[in-house]
């Protein structure tokens, strides 16, 4: 039998579009070709690419590129409020925060997070099977 995950009876998370997870030290937002394309259209552009300014080739990957204060390129910041410029087609990654592997390793990842995420334990209480769905989804 599976180990039982330390999570099973469901966690709680709330945006509080405090940014933190949009901003920081520099990092990664990977996007598919599939995503760049959509986020391409959300901008107005025909042809459904980006630029430079937002999007960089890391390897064989994409990644959204940051401002220069660490910021995701598409986040707005207005009256204390973080938002996302791109939020109906953020990439993946973005929308399975922060429900992602590290942060469900353990109870102590998972507060670790939270000294970063506000939102982390408060609001809507995800049951078991709503957090391995988004954990594990792959499109969107």
């Amino acid at each position: 039998m599976a180990k039982e995950k330390w999570y099973v009876a469901g966690l709680s998370f709330e945006c509080t579009q405090c940014g933190n997870c949009c901003s920081g030290e520099p990092g990664y937002v990977w996007a598919t070709k599939e995503e760049i394309t959509g986020i391409a259209k959300f901008l107005g552009r025909t042809d459904g690419t980006l630029d430079k300014k937002h999007l960089r080739r890391v390897g064989l990957r994409y990644s959204l590129t940051e401002k220069p204060d660490g910021d995701c390129i598409f986040l707005k910041r207005e009256d204390g409020k973080s938002m996302c410029g791109i939020y109906p087609v953020r990439p993946l990654q973005c929308r399975t925060w922060p429900f992602w592997n590290d942060n469900l390793k353990s109870a102590k990842a998972w507060n670790e997070a939270n000294l970063n995420c506000p939102g982390l334990n408060r609001g809507e209480k995800r049951d078991f099977v709503q957090i391995e769905t988004i954990r594990t989804q792959k499109k969107w």
